[in-house]
């Protein structure tokens, strides 16, 4: 069941290390205080299922041992009664993977009639591939997402990231560890990835439209999150958020007060959250953050004081001893 969800995440033609044991076993096995026996039915269990898997084995030298999973499934299907493989799953949804069970099948893949292709489409080498369009997209698969749709979602952006460098430093080293709480296509984590930062893509597990592959194809990493729920990370892991519409998307099925409670764990001190949202729900999200003790301000839109959406730039401060005291 582990090497089936290690294919069902990696793409096609991924590759697959393990490192320590059993690899090597027959140099290590006293120090590992394991009999030889063992270690090699350990080892000749993963090779066996590895290979009703479909995978293909690159190299072992040394400690480690290389796997690659195939581009498409076109040999796989034919060799299965040869292999015994795994059933392919009879998902509706394969890509449906927010709080499900573990299946003892083979998740399929798009299918192609030409073994040389790779199944879903093939993915541009980075840094072209932040800004190539996905296959996903390009094929037409996620409704309502076109080529053009991703373009301008990309050139908003930019636009916007050239904003927020004149409100909060993220052009200057500030920043490391970045999330977006709604991440959509990931045009956000695209627009800053020359200041060298890294972006946690969330997608929110609610979403009419499931974005998070489009995401991984632009070689960005993300994850599904439902943000009334925590977040699985350490305290103080972030230097910054960005919360793009989050509370429009839940003001109605949680308190947002423990959204921003779940915020102020993950964040930083003198990290930065930026807040994009309806006036009325960034003075609610203000009057919370001021109790917090953040430092924090409400400004106009890039595009001027008329457009209804506002930004709230809000910062964690180190508590004095007086403000623990009040608190």
């Amino acid at each position: 069941m582990y090497l089936i969800e290690v294919d069902r995440v990696l793409r096609p033609g991924g590759y697959w290390i393990l490192s320590g044991p059993p690899i090597h076993w027959k140099k290590h096995w006293r120090g590992w205080e394991r009999t030889q026996e063992d270690l090699k039915q350990e080892q000749d269990a993963i090779e066996a299922v590895a290979k009703r898997l479909c995978w293909k084995k690159v190299i072992e030298k040394n400690d480690l041992a290389i796997w690659q999973k195939p581009i498409n499934h076109i040999e796989c299907i034919k060799s299965r009664r040869v292999y015994k493989t795994p059933h392919i799953c009879k998902s509706d949804n394969p890509d449906m993977a927010w709080e499900r069970d573990m299946e003892n099948c083979i998740t399929p893949l798009p299918e192609t009639s030409n073994p040389d292709d790779v199944a879903g489409g093939a993915l541009e080498k980075w840094p072209d591939r932040a800004f190539a369009v996905p296959p996903r997209i390009s094929s037409g698969s996620i409704p309502g997402i076109t080529t053009e749709i991703l373009r301008a979602d990309d050139q908003l952006w930019k636009e916007r990231v050239e904003h927020y460098k004149r409100i909060i430093p993220i052009s200057k080293g500030r920043y490391r560890n970045v999330m977006d709480m709604n991440a959509y296509l990931g045009g956000f984590a695209a627009a800053i990835s020359k200041y060298h930062v890294w972006v946690m893509n969330t997608v929110p597990a609610n979403s009419n439209q499931d974005t998070l592959g489009v995401i991984y194809e632009r070689g960005f990493i993300g994850t599904y999150q439902d943000c009334c729920e925590a977040f699985s990370t350490y305290p103080r892991t972030y230097d910054l958020i960005h919360a793009g519409g989050v509370f429009s998307i839940y003001q109605d099925r949680c308190d947002i007060t423990y959204i921003l409670l779940e915020m102020d764990r993950i964040l930083r001190p003198e990290g930065t959250v930026v807040f994009r949202d309806t006036v009325e729900l960034l003075v609610k999200i203000k009057s919370i953050t001021d109790g917090m003790k953040w430092k924090s301000q409400i400004m106009d839109h890039e595009s001027g004081p008329f457009n209804p959406e506002k930004i709230l730039v809000a910062v964690k401060t180190y508590w004095t001893g007086e403000a623990k005291k009040e608190s």
